[in-house]
């Protein structure tokens, strides 16, 4: 079952894990609450989730990891031993442990390659654990600031994405194209966040990134 909060992004998924022979998506669910009714029903033997998104379809998007480890928790709830892996934007601490602690199976990032994620699932499918290397060595680690204290956790899932991109030290152009935007949308989602943030440029930007664990210096 994939689990993701944008079509474009499960239609991605969906054309990467469909090249395998053996393999079937059983469901898609684009929030929280849809995400556990349909593990209710449906029983999938992996389930690939983002960790951002909204907790149930009268929220229009998501601003934190909440609606993702809420489904998390609900789903262990209805079934303790279910395979769930994490494929997220987020992988700086302490994102990584808190769904670990969670009791996910795997965790690996949106800029993974898909031999990697096939991998992932197959690993989890067969009952073992799969974190991709940039995540790893964060598990078991602990934060004494949750990230919802975070200015970053204002920001839309939509924002977050490009505020991630945009610290990477990528050109309006080329998140436009990336996240399939035009370039003035990105330029308005630019403003949103400088002004959420209180912030005046690119390199803020990138300061605040590096405090916040989202990129690595």
């Amino acid at each position: 079952m994939l689990v993701d909060d944008h079509s474009i992004v499960r239609a991605g998924f969906q054309h990467m894990l469909l090249k395998e022979e053996d393999m079937e998506i059983l469901a898609e669910a684009e929030n929280g609450r849809q995400a556990v009714e349909l593990y209710r029903e449906l029983s999938p033997d992996v389930v690939v989730m983002d960790l951002a998104m909204p907790a149930d379809s009268t929220t229009v998007e998501a601003t934190s990891t909440t609606g993702g480890l809420d489904a998390i928790k609900h789903i262990l709830a209805i079934d303790p031993y279910a395979r769930i892996l994490v494929l997220t934007i987020w992988e700086a601490s302490p994102y990584p442990a808190r769904v670990a602690d969670a009791g996910v199976k795997g965790y690996v990032t949106k800029r993974c390659a898909q031999d990697e994620l096939v991998h992932a699932v197959r690993e989890i499918y067969c009952g073992r654990s799969y974190f991709s290397r940039s995540v790893s060595d964060q598990i078991g680690q602990d934060s004494h600031v949750p990230p919802e204290h975070s200015p970053i956790a204002q920001l839309t899932r939509r924002e977050l994405e490009i505020f991630t991109l945009l610290a990477e030290g990528r050109s309006v152009n080329a998140i436009a194209e990336t996240i399939f935007l035009s370039p003035k949308t990105v330029h308005a989602h630019r403003a949103n966040i400088l002004r959420k943030l209180s912030l005046t440029n690119g390199s803020e930007i990138i300061h605040l990134a590096l405090r916040a664990g989202i990129i690595q210096a």
